[in-house]
C-alpha cells in the first residue's frame, strides 16, 4: 500500500542583499561623519601661516590686523573677498588679492598706490605724498632724491588731491626734471600751479593741462639748452591774466572774460625788437603771433628771468 501523503515544503530563506547594502551604506556614512569631525578639530583646518607681499609703506602688522584674520582661525570659513574689502579700505592699499591654498596658507598681496612727490612735515620731517592724496612717513632710509617737493599747499586741498591724482599717472621719467610744484591760482585757472625745474626754468600750467603737456616738456627744455638758453619762464597756458584767485569774488561774465582774453594775446617780448615790430606809417605794428595748440610750445612762451 503505497503512502500518499506529501511533505511539507520547507520556506525558502529570503536573500540578504538588500538588508548588507543599507549596513554597508550606513558603516560608510558613520566613517565619513567621524573623519570629517577628526579633519575639523584637527591643525588641518585651522589656518597656519598668512603671508602678506607687495607692500612697503604699511607694515605688515597693519595689513594683518585690517583683515581681521588670525592664526588657528578655521581655514574653510574665511572668506577671500570680505578680506578683500577690509584690507583695501586702508588709505595706503590701491587693491588687494587674498588666495587660500591648502593646507592653511592665507596669502595677502596689496597694491599700494605709487608715491608722487614729497612734502615737509609740521615737524621738519619729508613725508611721502601718494597718488590718493595720503600723506604718511618715509620708511628709514627711503627717502629718493628725484620727486617733487610740494611746497604751498594746504591740508584739504581739492587741487592738491587732484595733482596727486595726475602725478600718479604720470611716467616718472617725465617728472624727473621737476624739483617743486607750488599752487599759483588765477581768475582764469583757478588750478594754475607753478612748477620748478632742476634745469633752472619755471614752468607755468594747470593741473588739468598737465598729463597733457608734461610729456613734451624735457624734449622742449634740450631744444632751448641747444639755443644756449639756461633759464626762464617757459608758460603752458591758453591766456593767463596773472591776477591773483580770490574764490570769494564773484567770477567774471563771459562777454568780459573774453575782452580779457583779447586783450592778454599780446606778443611775447624778443630780444631783437626788429624782427617783431614793422614801420607802417611811422609807427611800429607788432606782428601777430600765432595761438599755440595745446600740444605746442613755442619759444615765444620763453621769457628770460
Amino acid at each position: 500500500m503505497t503512502d500518499d501523503r506529501k511533505v511539507p515544503a520547507l520556506p525558502s530563506p529570503k536573500p540578504r542583499a538588500r538588508t548588507n547594502r543599507k549596513l554597508l551604506g550606513f558603516l560608510f556614512v558613520f566613517f565619513i561623519t567621524v573623519l570629517v569631525i577628526l579633519f575639523f578639530q584637527s591643525s588641518l583646518s585651522r589656518i597656519s601661516t598668512i603671508q602678506i607681499e607687495g607692500n612697503e609703506l604699511l607694515s605688515s602688522e597693519a595689513i594683518g590686523q585690517a583683515s581681521l584674520v588670525t592664526v588657528g582661525e578655521r581655514f574653510f570659513a574665511v572668506n577671500s573677498s570680505t578680506i578683500e574689502q577690509r584690507v583695501a579700505k586702508l588709505p595706503v592699499v590701491k587693491m588687494a588679492k587674498v588666495t587660500k591654498h591648502f593646507p592653511g596658507v592665507i596669502n595677502i598681496a596689496v597694491v599700494e598706490y605709487p608715491k608722487v612727490a614729497i612734502q615737509i612735515g609740521a615737524e621738519g620731517k619729508k613725508e611721502a605724498v601718494l597718488a590718493d592724496g595720503a600723506v604718511i612717513a618715509f620708511p628709514t632710509g627711503s627717502i629718493p632724491l628725484d620727486m617733487p617737493i610740494l611746497t604751498g599747499w594746504s591740508d584739504g586741498d581739492p587741487n592738491k588731491a587732484a595733482l596727486c591724482k595726475v602725478l600718479g599717472e604720470i611716467p616718472a621719467s617725465s617728472l624727473s626734471d621737476i624739483s617743486e610744484i607750488k599752487p599759483d591760482p588765477s581768475d582764469s585757472y583757478p588750478d594754475k600751479i607753478k612748477l620748478y625745474t632742476r634745469s633752472q626754468f619755471e614752468v607755468y600750467t594747470t593741473i588739468a593741462y598737465l598729463a597733457e603737456k608734461i610729456d613734451n616738456l624735457p624734449a622742449y627744455i634740450a631744444s632751448l639748452q641747444e639755443d644756449h638758453i639756461t633759464d626762464g619762464i617757459i608758460k603752458m597756458l591758453e591766456v593767463d591774466n596773472h591776477a591773483p584767485f580770490d574764490p570769494n569774488v564773484e567770477p567774471k561774465s563771459e562777454s568780459n572774460s573774453q575782452t580779457n582774453q583779447k586783450a592778454l594775446k599780446s606778443p611775447s617780448p624778443s630780444p631783437n625788437p626788429n624782427k617783431e615790430t614793422g614801420k607802417s606809417g611811422g609807427k611800429s605794428t607788432p606782428k601777430p603771433t600765432p595761438k599755440p595748440t595745446p600740444k605746442e610750445m613755442p619759444k615765444e612762451t620763453v621769457r628770460p628771468s
